[in-house]
């Protein structure tokens, strides 16, 4: 009986040990002490300010106990231009960077894909046209960046905004930008514009305001707060509502830095990563209205309306806008991704919009 106990217990206790054994690491994660060098986007907007930044000085290190902290600064005030950050990534002058695809895709067409001019007019739908096509973007800067994808969100919705001298001109129809100067900051946008009969114009985004008062250029494209943030109102007399873009940007950690870290840092990155996206994505869904309000007559929060005329497309210019995206935009890229490239996109962005690329 004894013996019989003693068996039992010790069963009991071995048991339990073993139990120990394989609930202990998920119990307490052995998360690394790291310091990591850090770029941001757009210093003066809302991305870099409410989540980029905190998201590497506040959010990982108290999800890390301190742990993990960061040198954080964005390309702005590091004076590098949009397209330089990917390359300094895939050196390893940073550990980790916040980038936007369409700068990033000279070296990979594919990243386009995720972006392409007019192709998509609803915020919901592009979030499902994100998570579709996330396998191919991370393979992409994985290939020719030697880059780890953490997350992917977006900016406000990529608007015309139009200086027409004359702000009792109500009705303006995309027919109507045919020759004009219109600032873009992407292939892709570029062919948009050159699918309107009008002149695509590569400007700085901080070399815009005097761009347009000079006369250099008659129109840009930038997102919907972008553009109140940067005083465009002070200079434009129109907003052409029609979403030619979303901004769609990344974060990506150098490869070898990312090896570097083990399996539960590498998990926490990533869980927090995921928060950081699905906030940024609630977010910036009100900040689009917001921007066009700011921009026009209010109500804003920011600040002073910008005073702007809103244009609502009509019928003819979306019918305009669906042409020129499938049978300009859309074939352009097409043709110079490449095969493989449009078999991917057609099966991941295509199925979720109905829409089938074609070189």
């Amino acid at each position: 009986m004894r013996k019989t106990s003693l068996m039992t217990a010790t069963a009991i206790a071995v048991g339990a040990m073993g139990m120990f054994a394989l609930s202990a690491p998920q119990a307490k994660a052995e998360i690394q002490k790291y310091n990591f060098e850090i770029v941001g986007t757009w210093g003066f907007l809302e991305n870099w300010k409410q989540f980029e930044k905190k998201f590497w000085t506040e959010q990982l290190p108290a999800a890390s106990g301190g742990k993990l902290t960061a040198n954080a600064k964005p390309y702005t005030e590091l004076g590098l231009k949009g397209y330089e950050v990917m390359s300094g990534l895939k050196k390893g002058a940073y550990d980790a960077v916040h980038a936007v695809t369409s700068y990033s895709a000279k070296a990979s067409p594919a990243l386009e894909g995720i972006d392409l001019a007019g192709v998509i007019q609803d915020y919901g739908v592009y979030r499902k046209a994100v998570n579709a096509y996330r396998p191919v973007i991370a393979k992409e800067i994985a290939e020719k960046y030697n880059a780890k994808l953490i997350n992917v969100y977006t900016f406000p919705s990529q608007q015309l905004w139009c200086n027409l001298k004359d702000k009792s001109i109500k009705n303006v129809s995309l027919k109507d930008l045919a020759g004009m100067k219109i600032r873009t900051y992407s292939r892709t946008l570029g062919d948009f514009i050159e699918g309107l009969n009008a002149s695509a114009v590569t400007i700085a985004f901080a070399e815009v305001v005097p761009a347009l008062q000079k006369g250099v250029a008659d129109c840009g494209i930038t997102g919907t707060m972008p553009a109140y943030n940067a005083k465009w109102w002070q200079v434009v007399t129109h907003n052409i509502r029609v979403r030619v873009g979303y901004a769609a940007t990344f974060t990506a950690m150098n490869m070898d830095t990312w090896k570097e870290l083990n399996g539960d840092t590498q998990k926490l990155i990533m869980s927090e990563g995921k928060k950081m996206e699905d906030a940024i994505w609630t977010f910036e869904s009100s900040l689009d209205q917001m921007g066009m309000d700011c921009n026009a007559s209010g109500p804003c929060p920011k600040g002073k309306p910008g005073g702007m005329i809103p244009i609502i497309p009509s019928a003819e210019d979306n019918a305009m806008l669906k042409d020129i995206s499938k049978n300009v935009v859309l074939k352009r890229w097409a043709a110079r991704c490449g095969a493989a490239c449009v078999t991917e996109w057609n099966n991941t962005i295509g199925k979720v919009i109905g829409v089938t690329a074609s070189e």
